[in-house]
C-alpha cells in the first residue's frame, strides 16, 4: 500500500468511528417523560391495531411476530 493509500483508509474508518460515536446519545431522568409521550406511539390507535391483531392471529392461524407474547393457546 502506498502512503496515501494508507493514510486516506485511516481517515475514512476515523471518520466512520467518530459518526458512529456522535449518534449515540444519553437520555437524562427528566428527558424521559418527554419520550413516554402518547404523541411518541407509533399506531394511532393502539386499542384499535390490538384487536386487528388479535383477529388476524386467529384468522390466519399464526401467533406473534407483532410483539406479541403468548403461549399461542388462546389464553394469554
Amino acid at each position: 500500500m502506498t502512503g496515501k493509500v494508507r493514510r486516506g483508509m485511516i481517515l475514512t474508518m476515523l471518520g466512520l468511528l467518530f459518526s458512529g460515536l456522535m449518534s449515540c446519545a444519553m437520555v437524562q431522568p427528566w428527558q424521559r417523560g418527554e419520550l413516554a409521550d402518547p404523541i411518541m406511539i407509533f399506531d394511532e390507535n393502539p386499542i384499535e391495531a390490538g384487536i386487528k391483531e388479535h383477529y388476524l392471529d386467529y384468522r390466519e392461524g399464526s401467533v406473534g411476530g407483532t410483539g406479541a407474547q403468548s403461549g399461542g393457546c388462546g389464553c394469554g
